[in-house]
């Protein structure tokens, strides 16, 4: 994005920030600025499941999951342990 349209309309861009969009800033066609959120947007795992489906209905298909990547989910999720920190952290 260049730098006027930057200015043009710099609400927008950063609700696309807020978002978890990353914007990077050009001058003559020269990247000058990358801006990304302070603070990464976390997401429920219900989120994420909603924001799947609306994608799904935008591009019109469901995109399919990698079976090894999802094996890899469902292990790390069946694994998982309580977070138990020491009284010091």
């Amino acid at each position: 994005m260049s730098e006027a349209e930057l200015a043009r309309d710099l609400h927008a861009v950063l609700d696309r920030v807020r978002q978890g969009d990353e914007v990077i800033v050009e001058r003559d066609h020269q990247p000058v600025a990358v801006l990304r959120a302070a603070v990464p947007q976390r997401r429920t795992i219900s989120d994420c499941i909603a924001l799947a489906e609306h994608r799904d209905k935008e591009r019109g298909y469901a995109v399919t999951l990698d079976p090894d990547f999802a094996a890899d989910v469902e292990q790390i999720v069946d694994n998982r342990k309580p977070w138990n920190p020491s009284s010091w952290d």
